[in-house]
């Protein structure tokens, strides 16, 4: 009769092997998607953490339980599986609770080799998580341990100083607070020293209890946004939408009449010296309308020279003889003196000028 209670298994469970100590393939020749299954004690301790013991998976023969849809045979069970261990240079175990009639059927010899199932990394190849097992003598993994109840029941147990690979507190710690689980002690502690703090300063800031818990903290949030969005404004610092809007409407017809002013300041001139030509006037009025348009036309009148026939009259002042006085000056037509020139320059009579003028 098995003793595991020496060994340190539960009454009635022994150890079976689920997968060698190093990344293995399959030696029935199936195709692989990746190069090979990965294992190794960081895989291990991942696939350990993710094992649920509260649904032990299900042990069967020949993995009948995967079959049993498409041949309408029954799946016994042969035993179960309540726990994962990992013995560096051995691979990955699980603890097992057989049958008795499984017992009997690896006692007498007639199943020798555990075959598991498992889930792993289509894109890595590590092995995820465990899915069930079977009794079998054709074995898909080459170089598997023989199932011996006895050997199986002490081995692990009776190594001299055997390897921790349950989950331990710092690991468990490292998911929970979202740390990779390579994250050594110092940083996990610096990271659970970030985390108080930040929990301290908003119980704080929300004039809550030290011991408040996080459900208090978000309550308390919910009802100071719910609050913000209700409170009236200050009127002393808010301003209403509709005065701001008045005041960008008169700004920007401030800002018209300014960069009209602008326009008028640098076309005038430039027609009244000759700069610029009467035929010009539109053309440059059309190009200051833009920024752009006005730099490229202050530049152009910078460098133009002033007509000296625009800037005085061949009169030397006086109306051109035989024209009728009129207007301020006596000029003709109404026009200045200047007017006069720049009517002659361009050819134009002053009664022409003076209609183009109007």
């Amino acid at each position: 009769m098995l003793n595991t209670a020496a060994s340190g298994a539960a009454p009635g469970r022994t150890l079976l092997q689920l997968t060698p100590a190093a990344d293995f393939t399959p030696s029935d020749g199936r195709e692989m998607d990746v190069p090979a299954w990965r294992i190794n004690g960081a895989i291990a301790s991942k696939v350990i953490a993710a094992f649920n013991a509260a649904q032990p998976p299900v042990i069967d023969y020949e993995h009948q339980t995967l079959h049993k849809e498409s041949n309408g045979q029954p799946a016994p069970a042969a035993g179960w599986m309540h726990g994962l261990r990992w013995i560096e240079g051995r691979g990955l175990f699980a603890e097992v609770e057989l049958t008795q009639r499984a017992r009997d059927l690896v006692q007498a010899g007639e199943y020798r080799y555990f075959s598991p199932v498992f889930l792993y990394n289509k894109k890595t190849g590590d092995i995820a998580s465990v899915l069930m097992g079977a009794l079998t003598n054709h074995p898909a993994i080459a170089g598997m341990e023989a199932v011996n109840l006895m050997a199986a029941a002490s081995a692990y147990f009776n190594l001299p100083n055997p390897p921790e690979t349950t989950v331990t507190l710092l690991e468990k710690l490292l998911a929970a607070i979202g740390l990779p689980a390579n994250t050594t002690e110092d940083a996990a502690l610096a990271a659970c020293s970030a985390h108080k703090a930040q929990s301290d300063a908003a119980r704080k800031a929300l004039q809550l209890d030290a011991n408040a818990t996080a459900d208090t903290v978000t309550a308390a949030c919910t009802s100071l946004r719910t609050a913000s969005a209700s409170a009236t404004p200050d009127p002393a610092k808010f301003v209403p939408v509709t005065v701001v809007t008045e005041l960008q409407t008169n700004f920007a017809a401030l800002s018209s009449r300014q960069h009209a002013r602008d326009v008028e300041d640098l076309i005038a001139p430039a027609l009244a010296d000759g700069r610029l030509l009467p035929p010009e006037e539109t053309w440059a009025r059309d190009a200051a309308k833009t920024p752009e348009g006005m730099a490229v036309l202050t530049g152009m009148l910078k460098v133009r020279q002033p007509v000296a026939a625009l800037t005085h009259t061949q009169t030397h002042g006086k109306p051109p003889a035989g024209a009728a006085a009129g207007g301020a000056g006596g000029t003709a037509g109404g026009l200045t003196a200047d007017e006069l020139a720049v009517a002659a320059a361009c050819g134009l009579t002053p009664e022409a000028y003076a209609k183009g003028k109007a």
